[in-house]
Formats: structure tokens, sequence, C-alpha cells
């Protein structure tokens, strides 16, 4: 029986905001997946529905969930605030379906359910800013380089697009919209009007109109959402409007238009653009007879000589000209063969710009590098490899697991690879994976215990789980390298070792992991562990860390789960 997938917009988050069939959907799905917050937006839909929630940033996860159960014949509900078309969730669930394969004749049914979008709702509040043309752009710098997404604020301001900003500010992410400002300002006044709403149509809504030059002097994060009007948008009684067209188009005081809509077409309503349209056909006759660009100079047939010099001569004259006192009337035509060839020289232009940015863009490789499970001292010989290796390519990162994290720029990485570990460097993936985080024996002197950990690594480090998975390993009992506080712990002590299960080393109810067990044989932990970890593995739901799979579950390996003692306290939302 084929399951289908239930891609869902629901809008802002109000109930009258939903659309019918996004409310249906909700209800005739059998499981409902979706961003914390999300699902309690809609918690007064659900009934018995299997509920998989997950944290920020975890999007790709959640295609991953949705499209598993959908194909073990279940009907799934993937949950967007706003349209889950835009920045959803319907473009990631359809990349997980093409990695796999997916047909829309023989795959699971999709079906996409529209939603109010964050730029509708916002501009409802604000009064009428997005009449005329406007786009959207994420300052969220996390899947797009930072330079690309600047590019496209100044190409929107030059443009005179209305410009509505998402995810304009987080904690840890701020300069971005400080930079998107000094952009704009450039081509923009300080005065044009700006709308900051937070949290459209539910409980904390809250609505500003401010301008250009001020929008930095409000609170903004990630509920808001920035709209930035055009040159023609005005601030009324508070609100933003922006004229549907323009005012030598249609008069507002008349109830006869002076222009009908077929004479707003014409030359004479608009006569700068029959320059442009000579050079359109100029342009459109070349791309019928042969290629715009052959391999040197311009195309013959567009009848236009390839002597930019003189072309440019004669429209300097022209310009001085115009600065004369017979240069009262009509702005300067320049030729329509310089026209031409300009339009052709920015597409040239373009071209380059596209061809050059593919170019320019290289496979990042990104790994975890130590000198080994247990030794944590790094050679001279080691270093200076792994810095030619980066030059200006890449760079690395320490981190508080005994590892440095390498991001570089390459099309080799087998080659990166061979050469690091032939200096006896341990390489690991990143990501959601089991990790053995030992000590360093006193310095390899307590060595009594080093097999075991890396016969454990070798049976179960780097295998793919739930969430990022630590295993803490103390050779021991002082455990001074916090293997107790770990999601798995093991500590050698008197020729046995010791067990401990869920710790929780982050948040303000952090908590050590619970003892399960002493005394165990050393020819039974490698195994032990390994069963817990692929239990938990095949068991966890996407991105459940485990001392949460361990409360759920109860009992693993025989082993009870006990609450931890301790303050209740109510889980804080953390930035992007």
């Amino acid at each position: 029986m084929k399951g289908k997938l239930l891609i869902i917009g629901f809008g802002p988050g109000s109930f009258e905001h939903m659309t019918r069939r996004a409310r249906e959907a909700i209800q005739e799905s059998e499981v409902v997946i979706g961003y914390n917050t999300y699902v309690d937006l809609i918690s007064g839909l659900l009934t018995e529905q299997q509920i998989v929630r997950t944290g920020m940033t975890e999007e790709v996860s959640r295609a991953q969930e949705a499209v598993r159960q959908a194909n073990s014949g279940k009907k799934v509900a993937v949950i967007s605030s706003g349209d889950a078309g835009v920045y959803g969730m319907a473009g990631l669930v359809y990349e997980v379906l093409m990695e796999q394969g997916w047909t829309r004749s023989a795959g699971v049914e999709v079906e996409v359910i529209p939603g109010i979008s964050a730029l509708h709702s916002a501009g409802s509040l604000l009064g009428a800013p997005i009449m005329h043309d406007a786009c959207t752009i994420s300052l969220s710098d996390h899947l797009t380089p930072w330079e690309f997404i600047a590019k496209r604020v100044e190409a929107a301001g030059q443009a005179d697009f209305v410009i509505a900003l998402y995810n304009p500010r987080s904690g840890r992410r701020t300069r971005q919209i400080v930079e998107t400002q000094r952009i704009l300002l450039q081509y923009r006044s300080p005065d044009t009007p700006v709308g900051i709403v937070k949290s459209a149509y539910r409980d904390r809504e809250h609505v500003i109109v401010t301008t250009l030059s001020e929008m930095l002097n409000y609170e903004i994060g990630m509920l808001t959402t920035i709209i930035i009007g055009n040159s023609s948008t005005k601030n009324y009684d508070g609100l933003m409007i922006t004229p549907r067209g323009y005012q030598r188009k249609y008069t507002l005081g008349a109830e006869i238009q002076p222009l009908k809509p077929h004479q707003r077409l014409q030359a004479e309503a608009e006569p700068w653009a029959l320059a442009q349209e000579e050079a359109s056909q100029v342009i459109g006759e070349s791309r019928n007879t042969k290629p715009l660009v052959p391999a040197l100079g311009f195309d013959e047939t567009l009848q236009v000589r390839p002597n930019l010099h003189e072309l440019a001569v004669e429209a300097l004259q022209l310009v001085s000209r115009g600065k004369g006192e017979e240069s009262c009337a009509a702005p300067v035509q320049l030729p329509a063969q310089l026209q031409a060839q300009t339009l052709i020289s920015a597409e040239l232009r373009a071209q380059t710009q596209v061809q050059s940015a593919v170019t320019a863009t290289k496979s990042i490789f990104e790994f975890a590098v130590s000198p080994g499970i247990a030794n944590k001292k790094l050679s001279s010989t080691q270093l200076v490899a792994l810095g030619q290796i980066l030059g200006d390519r890449g760079d690395m990162e320490y981190t508080p697991h005994h590892q440095l994290i390498v991001r570089i720029q390459t099309e080799n990485p087998v080659e990166i690879t061979e050469e690091l570990e032939a200096l006896g460097l341990l390489l690991s993936p990143i990501g959601d994976l089991a990790q053995i985080k030992a000590c360093d024996f006193c310095n390899l002197e307590k060595s009594e215990s080093i097999p075991y950990a890396e016969a454990i690594h070798k049976r179960v480090g780097n295998l793919e789980v739930p969430k990022e998975l630590k295993i803490g390993f103390n050779g021991c009992g002082m455990a001074c390298y916090g293997a107790v506080q770990q999601d798995i712990g093991i500590v050698y002590r008197k020729e046995k070792f010791d067990l401990f299960l869920g710790g929780k080393t982050v948040g303000r109810n952090a908590h050590p992991a619970q003892p399960v067990a002493e005394g165990i044989e050393p020819g039974e932990i490698v195994e032990l562990v390994a069963r817990i970890v692929e239990r938990y593995k095949t068991e966890g739901h996407p991105n459940e860390r485990f001392h949460k799979f361990y409360k759920r579950v109860k009992e693993i390996e025989g082993y009870r789960h006990q609450e931890a003692q301790g303050f209740v306290i109510e889980n804080a939302a953390c930035g992007d």
C-alpha cells in the first residue's frame, strides 16, 4: 500500500488564516512531522497522530523521516509555517525523493498545500506595501554564502524592488542586517518606509513602521519579517502604501482615465522604450541566425562594428552637447547601435560572471582529525603537513572533543585523506555519528584498557545515529575526562568496567549519566556497548538525543531508566 506525503503550509499560525484544505490534511494524516514551535501552533488540530518533533536547523532530517514513513505506507503531514514552498519544506522533501529515484507515476503520492507566506501576512498588517514588484531575501547564511546574499540585496536595491527580509537576525547572526541596511542606503533614501512585523497573527504580534535609517533601533529577531519599500512607497497614517502603478499612467482624481489600457503600451506613453525595442530587435535577429558571441568578436549579423571606442566618443559628444544651452528639451537618445552594443556587452558580462561563479565554486571537504583514540599529542611533522595542505584554501577549528575540524576547498579529498593517514593521524567524518571520546590514559602510562577503547571505536565509531552520540571512555576511576557526563560512559576500574547511560552535557538542567552497572567483564564490554548503540540507531527518532531516547524506551539491555533529580526547567528557545 502506497503512502502519501502532505506538505502543508499552514500560514502565519492563526486558525482563521489557515486554509480549509490545510486543516483537513493535518486531521487526515497518521504522522505529523515538524519543527517544535510549528507543532505547538497546530496542536488544536491534532488527535491521535504520531508526532515527530525536531529542533531548528534540522529540516533535512525531517524530510528524510517523512519520506521514510510515507514509503512504509503511512499518510504523513510535513508542516511549515507560511507557505511550504517559500523557505519551507516542499523543496527539501522533493530533493530527498529525487535522490531516491522517486517518480510521480510509481512513487508515493505528494500533495503540496499552499499557505499564506510571511511576506503577505506581514504586508497585510502594514497596509499595502507590496502592490508593485517585490522580492524576498533570506539573510541566513547557513546554507547560502553571505557574498551571494549581499549581491542579491544590492541587485534588489538597484532595481527598486520592494524587499521582504526573512531570517533577518538571530542571537549569533547579527552583522547581516547591519550590512543589508548599509547596502540599501546606497540606493534608497534614508526616509524609505520600512515595516517590522514580529509574530504576525500570533499571540505576541508586534508591528512597527519606521524608516530605512532608523530600522536598527528596534528589536529584530528570527520571528521578524522586514518589508522595505521602494522609491514610491509612502508612510501614510502609520501604514506603508506602495502605488499600484505610475502617476503618468493613471490619474487618481479622475473618474475616466486619460490613457486607455491599449494606449498605455504605445510609444507616446513610453518614449524611452523606442530605442530599447530597436536594440532588442537587433539582438533577437542575431539569436535567430548565429550564436550571440562567436569565438572572436561579435556576430557579424548584428551589423554593429566592434569598435566601442568610436561609439563611446559619439556618445560623449551627444552628452557634451546636452550640457549646453540647447539641452533644455528631452533627454538625450543614444544611437540604437550603441544601445544594442551596450546591451550585448552587459549580457556578456553577466554570462561571464555566472561562469566565473560556477568555476569558482569548489567542493568543501570537511572532516575531524586527531592523533588517535588514546594519543593526544600532535607531532611537528603532522602540524606542518596540516598547515601545508590547508594553505590559504581552508581553516582549522579546535573542538572540546580532542579533535580539529578541518575545512578545505578541494576536488581531490582522497589525496588529502591518504596523506594525513600516512602520517598516523586519525580522520573521522562529521555529523550525527557515534564517537569515542577517550582520555589520555595518564600520558599512555595506564594503558591496560586502551585496546578496549580502540575496539569500541572500530566496532561502532563513526556509525550513523539519530543524533551526535558521545561515548566517554576513562582508563581509571578518577574519570578526569568526564566519561560519566557523556551519552554513554565507560570507566575502567579494578580490571573491570563500570557503565553509565544518558548523560546530558548542555542546558540549564544538565546532569551526569545514570550509573547502571559495575564490574562488567572486559570480554563483554565491547559487544554490550555495540548493542546499545545499534538499538539507538535503529529505534531512535530523527534528532532524538540519547538521553531522551533512553527515557522514552525506559529500558536498554536490562538497565531501567531512572529520572534524574533536579529542577524542572522549561527549555529555552535558542538561535539558529
